[in-house]
């Protein structure tokens, strides 16, 4: 009986819950069902897709589902069939108490797009519940004066289920003095009467024994009996009597235990034994009798235990005033619990969807509903989310919510949002839920590579060793995962000469560049391309950088001599007339280094001399000139042995040696360019050096016939002034030069010299004519000329 009880308290709470859920979506149009109670799981309700004209296939498209309210879900919908089927078993006691009809709301959710169906089912009561009596036993004392018609009240019996299959009424037997009558309360309970039909005589039968029956009108009929043992007693008459029949009382529910709630009152006008007055409960409940406690004497209502609105919010409670005759009195004491906000809201998660793409438009990433089970302010509430996130806060249907994105996000900022639902009701004070979502951003390939810098410029030695790592290049991607793992590349170049993939190689995973094989920097001194950094997404970026590779210099040419050519077979002779003055211009070396910079500067150096002290050379450009005047003790012949020598680390270096003839003056002898020389020069360098020479001769040669040209005017006027003889030009084809050497490098004014081409010549050697005043010093220089015929300057003296 007492598991019955709690069965029913539950059944009102689900009730309570159930009317106010069915109340907050009423007239939405919904689609209602029935089934029977009591049906087992894997029942099947109805078709929902054919119902709502949905194909098959969309149900599981769009991830449809039946949500129930509260914790427990019962239904389950059937992607394959659409088929909506029971997975819990139905009680409708339980469900709705003595709520009729029994309804149960549900939605029928479906996503993309999101959309909300609500439907109801009517759980249809079944009789699978006989009337029971709160006391199988009653004792009842009636007094042998009581009048036919006399009433006496009787404990009710109790059935859970409703309607038809509900209580109906009640019966009594046997019926000698008594019959009963089915009255009705307030709340709709039905209880027992047992009316008087003739008078009783205590003396003929003090005591009768009657079986009071309940019955519903269930088919088959279900019922409940209890005994009802009545004596006969004296006269006693009067019964106590309230001064109210009836109380209404109003308290907190979160009242302190041991508060006395209200105080009941009766008297009895007779006097003695038949005007003592006690107090009890009548019939009252389990419920009633763990809540409330009764002063038998005084008539308090204490409260024995804490009260709760959401569970009872009404308590409607039976006192019985006997005396000592045992005549007695009744009231009734209707207590309203008084709601206080001491429920938060509850908030329940229908779904979550995450991660969601960064690059997706607006998305619904969460549904929930929330609930509050206190009623008025305290059970209204409000949703909120932060401020600070991409994110919507939407309500949709009665009690229903969406969070839903503002637009593509961007997982390279935030990869992932902690999104706080806070729900709080508008009681005093106010109380409020909180429950955390994690969305994770998932990436999207919408980030091409970056290069660390948009050119790079790397520095190589040349004569390297094959394979040398000379430098690295890196980009980064913010993506994440394949779409940020980049692949290096070498792209093609658009220089034709440059054969890159001969000299550079890249390492597809680390960027790192490796040289090939060995660079010259005399022939490739510098040279770029282009390097592309490439993802790994779908559809793939890539981004490019220039790669400049600077070849440095090594001292790896010595100082080559272009003049004058040393050879063995062709000596060669410079002529340094004996009146030269000092700093006169005997030759210059002229060498050059195919390296560069520091490498490539040259300086000359005299390392010996027949006559040390005579000659000296500028160590910048490579001139030999005399120290000193010369002298009658001087030697005729000198031979002078040059160091060129460059910048290098460690530095290289040619040596060169000149021969120097000093004259009185020109003669006539002819001194032809000896071929042997000029074949040897053309098989032993190359073509670049050839015509370097060619060049270096072309123009030193025009120089030198515009300087005799020059000179020779300068003595013909002289010769006339002076009026020691004509100063004749040939003429035909020739560049006549006069050549004055003088301390200054000219010719004295004692001597000329007539100097032409000749016209037949092929290796294009000078003839010098004799000179105008004959000088007995020219045998001499005629005998040294003689002896050495070969000369770079091809002179012959007569």
């Amino acid at each position: 009986m007492e598991a019955w009880k709690e069965s029913f308290l539950k059944q009102r709470q689900v009730l309570l819950l159930f009317i106010f859920l069915g109340g907050s979506l009423a007239g939405s149009g919904s689609r209602r069902y029935s089934v029977a109670e009591e049906k087992e799981k894997g029942f099947l309700i109805a078709n929902v897709a054919k119902d709502l004209g949905l194909r098959v296939e969309e149900l599981a498209e769009r991830r449809a589902q039946a949500v129930s309210k509260g914790n427990i879900q019962y239904f389950q919908l059937n992607h394959q069939t659409g088929d909506l089927l029971l997975i819990e078993k139905l009680d409708r006691e339980e469900l709705c108490g003595s709520a009729e009809p029994c309804v149960l709301h549900f939605q029928v959710l479906l996503h993309n797009p999101l959309q909300f169906i609500t439907n109801e089912l009517e759980v249809i009561d079944v009789n699978d519940n006989a009337p029971e009596f709160f006391e199988n036993a009653m004792q009842l004392k009636v007094l042998e004066s009581s009048p036919p018609g006399t009433v006496i009240p009787l404990g009710n019996a109790v059935d859970p289920d409703v309607g038809r299959n509900g209580l109906q009424n009640y019966t009594v037997s046997p019926k000698s003095h008594f019959h009963v009558r089915t009255r009705r309360r307030r709340d709709g309970r039905k209880y027992p009467e047992l009316v008087l039909d003739r008078a009783l005589d205590r003396e003929e039968q003090a005591e009768l024994s009657l079986t009071l029956t309940a019955l519903d009108g269930g088919s088959p009929p279900r019922s409940g009996t209890a005994q009802v043992h009545i004596l006969v007693l004296d006269i006693n008459d009067n019964a106590p009597e309230f001064t109210q029949s009836l109380y209404e009382v109003q308290i907190l529910e979160k009242s302190p235990v041991g508060s006395v709630i209200i105080t009941v009152s009766a008297s009895d006008l007779d006097m003695g034994n038949f005007g003592e007055i006690s107090y009890a409960f009548f019939h009252a409940s389990e419920e009633i009798l763990k809540t409330f406690q009764l002063n038998p004497i005084t008539g308090d209502i204490e409260l024995v235990k804490g009260l709760d609105y959401e569970t009872i919010n009404t308590y409607e409670v039976d006192i019985e005033a006997k005396d000592g005759g045992g005549l007695s009195g009744k009231c009734t004491v209707i207590v309203q619990v008084v709601d206080v906000n001491d429920n938060p809201p509850e908030l329940t998660l229908s779904s979550v969807t995450s991660p969601i793409p960064e690059n997706s438009a607006e998305t619904v990433v969460a549904v929930f509903s929330v609930a509050d089970l206190d009623s008025g302010d305290n059970g209204k509430v409000t949703c909120s989310i932060q401020n600070n996130l991409p994110f919507i806060l939407k309500p949709s249907v009665e009690n229903f919510y969406t969070i839903v994105s503002e637009g593509a996000l961007d997982r390279e900022s935030r990869a992932g949002y902690n999104i706080t639902i806070t729900v709080s009701d508008m009681g005093t004070p106010r109380l409020t839920t909180q429950h955390t979502i994690t969305v994770q951003v998932s990436d999207v390939n919408d980030n091409a590579p970056a290069f660390t810098q948009s050119s790079y410029t790397l520095f190589v030695h040349e004569n390297n060793s094959p394979a040398l790592h000379i430098g690295t290049i890196s980009a980064t991607d913010s993506d994440s995962g394949s779409n940020a793992h980049i692949t290096y590349s070498l792209l093609p170049t658009h220089d034709t000469q440059l054969a890159l993939s001969s000299l550079i190689s890249i390492n597809a995973d680390n960027g790192q560049l490796f040289a090939l094989r060995a660079l010259d920097y005399e022939a490739l001194q510098s040279f770029e391309f282009r390097v592309g950094a490439t993802d790994q997404g779908s559809p793939a970026l890539s981004s490019q950088a220039l790669v400049r590779v600077l070849v440095l210099d090594a001292n790896d040419n010595a100082p080559f001599v272009l003049y004058p050519l040393q050879n063995a077979s062709a000596l060669c002779t410079e002529l340094l007339p004996r009146a030269a003055e000092p700093g006169y211009l005997v030759t210059k070396v002229v060498a050059v280094d195919r390296d560069s910079g520091q490498n490539a500067w040259l300086s000359f150096q005299l390392l010996k001399a027949t006559e040390p002290g005579l000659f000296s050379v500028w160590a910048h450009n490579g001139e030999v000139r005399t120290s000193r005047l010369l002298s009658e003790r001087d030697a005729p012949k000198h031979r002078l042995l040059l160091l060129v020598k460059d910048n290098g680390d460690p530095p290289r270096s040619a040596s060169v040696t000149l021969h120097v003839l000093l004259v009185d003056g020109f003669s006539q002898p002819y001194l032809p360019l000896p071929e042997v020389a000029r074949d040897s020069v053309q098989d032993n360098e190359d073509l670049l050096t050839l015509y370097l020479v060619i060049a270096l001769a072309f123009v030193s040669s025009l120089f030198l016939l515009s300087v005799l040209l020059f000179v020779g005017v300068r003595l013909c006027r002289r010769a006339r002034a002076s009026s020691l003889s004509g100063c004749s030009v040939p003429e035909g084809h020739f560049p006549a030069h006069l050549v004055d050497l003088s301390g200054a490098g000219t010719l004295s004014q004692s001597y000329q010299y007539e100097v032409h081409l000749t016209g037949d010549s092929g290796t294009g050697e000078f003839k010098f004519l004799n000179p105008v005043i004959p000088n007995l010093f020219m045998e001499d220089c005629e005998r040294e000329v003689k002896e050495n015929p070969h000369c770079r300057n091809s002179f012959v003296v007569s």
